[in-house]
């Protein structure tokens, strides 16, 4: 071990003296024990080799060196001498906080050598033992507990009267103190000159003036009465400043033992402190001196004495200096492993072994209580040990501080849990040991006293509480034990034997001492191999509470939370009672508070500038109202709880947003978001993790305002929700308003009915969160954050370009056509105009092509908008496409295909593609359409406007993919084949116009038939179009009569007249779909008459429109009947055989048949439109077969 100066310089550093450089392990005690020793700390100096004393050497006179400092010996010679005062009540408490790590773990026992000797001697000894025994976790800390120093300070004080009651009352009736012999005090002082002899190496007697002895040997007897007095603390005196050294207070907790050492004796671990003396020398690398009297012969006691000691502390040899009545005689020097065999003191050591084990096991199977003090209790002369809890005892009095454990044991298991909690790598399955720990720690505090502890017991509890991902339960392996705050089950807590109104052989003990907790009736029995067994198998880690939900788990948080605001406010309340400071005077601080060291100044100054955007914020106000000091414990601990409890209602509100239970999220964010508003009064700057998580805050509370807006519909239900408050969420607000009532967020979190007022918090929220990650530089650190608020950014600014841009479609609706655009609709056009653009810069500055596509997308929409706004501002009778009209269309065109070079290719993202593509198409062909039906005539030639619709329908055409298999293909494919029926009738309407140029004439036919087929085979595809259909072939049969027109010859006229009657008989197929849908509506009619009555006579339920089927249908039926009159004509009239008189005679036989029946339908008006149909079909069945005959002849 390095050499460290004194105990007062070496109690930093214990904890940290893990691996001892002095020594190695050695095995000690022969093959029937095993015993290993490492020392874990040690003050003393280098081992000086001891000087042997002449014979004759009086040890009654003092040598010159007595009780003076020297340089070998440490300060005041206490360290290599060992410190012969009595062990201190809390020595074991003083260990376990500087060795906090084998506490609970891996070591079975703390203790002073002095109480595992005590113990180890029960069944050889018959003085009395009482020792006090706490457990932590698996471990056990024994300490001496001495009842007639106890009772002497209860006679000064009162405190221990309940105590002293009961001990006389079970155990000595008759108490009373007994005074140490003049023996007692003459063999200390010639022990303590022999050591000093033997240190100084001179070996003569130097005497001292009588006077100077005197004043030197009086303290010696009154210094142990003194101190053994002064090491009782009063009940509830608490250290002046836990957080510093709780250990190192006046309450006797400092570990001021000479060494401590690990010792291993067979299975049992022990951590134990020792003064013993040890010196150098011999053939082995240390010594232990020893003084005896020659006339007195070595007992079994002594021994065992002699024995543990230097197992204990790894000393392989014992050097025994023989004396009569103070003269030196001889020495003898003692192997270790020969002691248990020395005459007069034989003893076994298996059977110690034994005794340790029954001991160890029989404590763990009754001390199952942690933060309980145990009393183990043998008489004088009695055979009986009793274990008692005091702690139940105390219970019944008053005040359970008169029980003076209580601090230092609660000080333990919060120290304790403390290591645990800052192991980074430790398993969660400890955190319900840690819990354990943590309840137990509070149950022995009281708050008007403690309640920095409690505090920060209640801060580490809720830390236990994932906040930031789901709850994995390991209830596998561990019973779920949530609701106990013991460790430990009741079953455990019998021992295997127990007979607590068992009889007693001993008559002085009360027949019916129903107070202990367990009774050993034998010491003889603790010599039995393995009569004790421990029953109690402590638990590889505590139940751990099952939260079943996120939502449980936050309300636990915050009712810890809660406690450990309690808990500070109690504290400044009394702490305030200073003379009161001016409030206009500020206050100079010579303090650097944790939490804004290492801020830059001008992220302070960036931070005060924001919050004074954001809110109601007082610049410089950084103060607490409740007079909490700044960079005190309660301002710290007041910070981190207020953070927590922010996290925890921010996980409240994710998981109520998650449940759609949008009022509920609001609520529980604007209570985050109060916690950050007192968290900004508290402190200037805020350290990077803060910000980022205030940033996490804005954006939900954005995402929340947004999911409000979009559900309007359920507000009433939401403001339900958002001003429910529970008795909790009002406790800890009021512990907020304590120290701030400024509302920096209060704007993020007001639930409002306006949705414009939502739209715009919800953005202002981003752009709040946006603008921290800027001036913090903490995009570069957190890149996902960024890219999250900045894709919120653009998606709220599209939501809010849409919902103006749909205010001004609704003005636009709501404007009588001959009216001007107003101011409002242009105003209304530039505020959705610039959401969009800033939108689309969001989501390029992120490289989100989909999601900028989109929102150029919408602004194509924008300009379609502004471009049917500027069409509706003239009568339909002078109405003409306009050039605004065409340079809004071409603007949106501009957009549409950015949108698409945006993305590059379809596989980026398919469905906004083909979206895309879509209203492009769109955007062409109502650009087409209109220039169509309103040709700027005025403006341009006939011809010219052609060119632009046939260019404008094909660019349509181009972006309308009708093939790929969609929902969106019947849309394409009634949009292709509509734009192939305007353009034939375009061309059809330029021939019938045109005269001169038959080369265009020629082309134009041409054009008309090509598209007229594509229109045709194309709503041919399609089920739901009969109507448009059957106007296309209707088109064709004027085409085909406008041509006949022109010709001369009569086969000619006959082979046009036999192919319009077969377009015609192709149209059956519409008939057959409006037949079927005809159908389906009568029988619909006829199962639900109160449907019929909501039916108009013009619509039908599957969508037909009914004037429109009958006003085609007549042109249909006229047109039939006046090619089957051209026909029946010309086949009469006609001299030339049409292949054979048979066929001729079958063709027109079947005309006249069917124009017959054509024309007395048409005369009957009573028949409905199915019948109608009906004849139709029936007619078109036979001049199908009858074309056949025809084409066959023409041929």
């Amino acid at each position: 071990m390095e050499e460290l100066c004194g105990v007062g310089a070496a109690a930093p550093l214990r904890g940290d003296a893990e691996e001892p450089k002095q020594g190695s392990v050695l095995f000690l005690g022969g093959n029937e024990v095993k015993s290993s020793a490492v020392v874990k700390y040690s003050s003393a100096p280098p081992q000086a080799a001891f000087a042997r004393l002449q014979e004759k050497t009086d040890l009654k006179l003092p040598p010159a060196n007595w009780l003076r400092e020297s340089a070998k010996l440490g300060p005041a010679g206490t360290t290599i001498l060992g410190n012969n005062k009595k062990s201190k009540p809390f020595s074991s408490f003083g260990m376990a906080y500087d060795f906090i790590d084998s506490v609970g773990n891996d070591v079975d026992v703390v203790s002073d050598s002095e109480n595992i000797k005590k113990l180890l001697k029960i069944p050889y000894s018959k003085s009395h033992v009482s020792m006090a025994v706490h457990r932590i976790g698996r471990t056990l800390l024994l300490d001496e507990l001495d009842i007639q120093e106890l009772f002497m300070r209860s006679s000064q004080t009162g405190d221990w009267t309940w105590l002293k009651e009961f001990y006389q009352r079970l155990i000595d009736q008759k108490w009373q103190r007994k005074k140490k012999s003049k023996e007692h005090w003459y063999q200390k002082a010639i022990l303590s000159k022999f050591l000093y002899y033997s240190i100084n190496g001179d070996g003569a007697a130097q005497p001292v003036p009588s006077t100077s002895k005197q004043h030197q040997e009086g303290p010696v007897s009154g210094e142990s009465d003194e101190a053994g007095r002064s090491s009782w603390p009063a009940p509830f005196e608490m250290p002046s400043s836990l957080s510093e050294d709780p250990g190192a207070s006046n309450q006797g907790l400092k570990n001021d033992f000479v060494r401590n050492i690990l010792w291993t004796f067979e299975d049992i671990h022990m951590l134990v402190g020792s003064n013993m003396p040890i010196f150098g020398g011999g053939r082995y690398p240390a010594v232990s001196l020893r003084l005896r009297d020659n006339n007195k012969p070595i007992n079994v006691l002594t021994g065992i004495d002699y024995w543990l000691d230097n197992l204990i502390c790894n000393v392989p040899e014992l050097v025994m200096c023989f004396h009569v009545n103070g003269i030196v005689q001889k020495y003898e020097m003692i192997k270790t492993e020969d002691i248990p065999n020395l005459e007069n003191s034989n003893f076994s050591t298996k059977v110690i072994k034994d005794i340790a084990q029954n001991i160890l096991s029989f404590l763990k199977s009754n001390c199952t209580k942690e933060g309980h003090t145990y009393w183990l209790f043998k008489g004088n002369g009695s055979d009986i040990v009793k274990l008692y809890d005091l702690t139940t005892l105390c219970e019944e009095t008053e005040d359970k501080y008169q029980n003076p454990f209580t601090m230092p044991v609660a000080i333990l298991l919060y120290k304790v849990a403390c290591n645990m909690m800052l192991k980074k790598n430790q398993n969660k399955k400890h955190y319900g040991t840690i819990r354990t720990l943590l309840l137990n720690c509070l149950k022995l505090l009281d708050n008007g006293r403690h309640p920095q502890i409690i505090a920060s017991a209640n801060y580490m509890l809720s830390e236990l509480f994932q906040l930031d991902e789901p709850k994995k339960e390991d209830s596998t392996d561990f019973p779920i034990n949530g609701n106990s705050d013991e460790s430990y089950s009741e079953e455990e807590e019998e021992m295997p034997d127990s007979d607590e109104n068992g009889s007693y052989s001993n008559s002085s003990d009360p027949p019916d001492d129903n107070k202990a907790v367990a009774i050993i009736k034998s010491v003889g029995e603790l010599s039995v191999p393995e009569k004790y067994k421990s029953v109690h198998r402590i638990r590889p880690s505590c139940a751990f509470p099952v939260c079943h939900g996120t939502e449980e788990r936050c309300r636990l948080v915050l009712s810890y939370v809660l406690e450990g605001l309690k808990s500070v406010d109690s504290s400044v309340k009394k702490e305030g009672d200073l003379p009161a400071a001016d409030p206009s005077t500020p206050i100079p601080l010579k303090y650097e508070d944790e939490s804004t060291s290492g801020g830059p100044e001008c992220l302070e100054k960036q931070m005060a500038l924001f919050l004074d955007k954001m809110g109601s914020f007082q610049k410089g106000k950084h103060c607490s109202q409740s007079g909490m000091i700044p960079g005190s414990w309660q301002y710290k601990m007041k910070l981190q709880l207020i953070l927590k409890s922010s996290r925890a209602y921010y996980v409240l509100s994710d998981a109520a947003m998650i449940l759609q239970k949008y009022g509920r999220a609001l609520r529980y964010i604007k209570l985050a978001l109060q916690c950050h508003d007192t968290y900004c009064c508290l402190c200037a700057s805020m350290l990077p993790e803060v910000l980022v998580f205030l940033c996490q805050c804005l954006t939900l509370c954005g995402d929340i305002q947004l999911m409000l807006a979009q559900n309007a519909n359920n507000r009433a239900a939401y403001l339900e929700e958002y001003n429910y408050q529970t008795k909790e969420d009002q406790e800890i607000l009021h512990s907020l308003h304590r120290e701030s009532r400024c509302q920096v967020f209060a704007w993020a979190t007001d639930l409002s009915t306006d949705l414009e007022c939502q739209l715009s918090v919800s953005c202002k929220c981003y752009e709040a969160a946006y603008e921290i990650l800027l001036f913090s530089n903490l995009k570069n650190q957190n890149p996902e954050q960024h890219i999250q608020v900045l894709k919120r950014m653009g998606n709220i600014r599209n939501e809010i370009g849409v919902f103006y841009m749909n205010q001004a479609a609704a003005v636009q609706t709501e404007r009588l056509g001959n009216k001007n655009v107003s101011t409002t609709e242009q105003q209304l056009w530039k505020k959705s105009f610039s959401c969009f653009e800033e939108g689309i810069q969001n989501f390029e500055s992120i490289d989100d092509a989909t999601n900028a596509a989109l929102l150029l997308c919408n602004t194509g929409r924008l300009m379609r908008i502004c471009a049917q706004a500027h069409c509706a501002t003239e009568g339909d009778f002078k109405r003409e496409f306009s050039p605004e009209e065409a340079l809004y269309y071409n603007k949106a065109v501009d957009y549409y295909l950015k949108a698409l070079r945006s993305l590059g290719k379809r596989d980026v993202h398919p469905a906004v593609w083909d979206s895309v593509n879509w209203e492009l198409s769109t955007t062409y062909f109502t650009m087409a359409t209109l220039q169509q039906d309103y040709a700027p005539l005025s403006r341009k030639a006939q011809e010219q406007i052609e060119k632009e619709v046939s260019e404008a329908m094909k660019k349509s055409l181009k972006y309308c993919d009708v093939d790929t298999v969609s929902a969106r293909q019947p849309l394409c494919q009634y949009r292709a084949a509509t734009i192939h029926h305007r353009l034939a009738s375009m061309y059809h309407s330029c021939l019938r116009n045109q005269v001169g140029d038959e080369h265009l004439r020629k082309q134009h036919r041409v054009l008309a038939d090509l598209h007229y087929s594509k229109a045709v085979r194309l709503f041919q595809l399609l089920k739901d179009a009969p109507c448009e259909f059957l106007r296309v072939q209707l088109e064709r049969v004027a085409f085909a009569e406008f041509q006949m027109a022109s010709q001369n010859s009569s086969a000619g006229k006959l082979k046009t007249l036999f192919g319009a009657l077969d377009i015609m008989v192709k149209a059956k197929g519409a008939f057959q779909l409006i037949r079927k849908e005809l159908v389906a509506e009568s029988e619909q009619k006829s199962k639900d008459k109160s449907s019929a009555e909501n039916v108009s006579p013009n619509d039908s339920p599957t969508g037909l429109n009914k004037e429109e089927v009958l006003k085609l249908l007549s042109i249909f039926e006229s047109r039939m009947s006046f090619l089957l009159l051209q026909s029946i004509k010309l086949l009469t009239s006609t001299k030339k055989k049409i292949g054979g008189i048979n066929e001729e005679e079958v063709v027109l036989k079947t005309n006249k048949q069917v124009y017959s029946l054509l024309l007395r339908a048409t005369a009957n008006k009573s028949m409905t439109l199915l019948e109608r149909i009906e004849v139709i079909l029936n007619l078109l069945e036979q001049l199908a077969q009858n074309n056949e005959a025809s084409n066959g002849g023409i041929q």
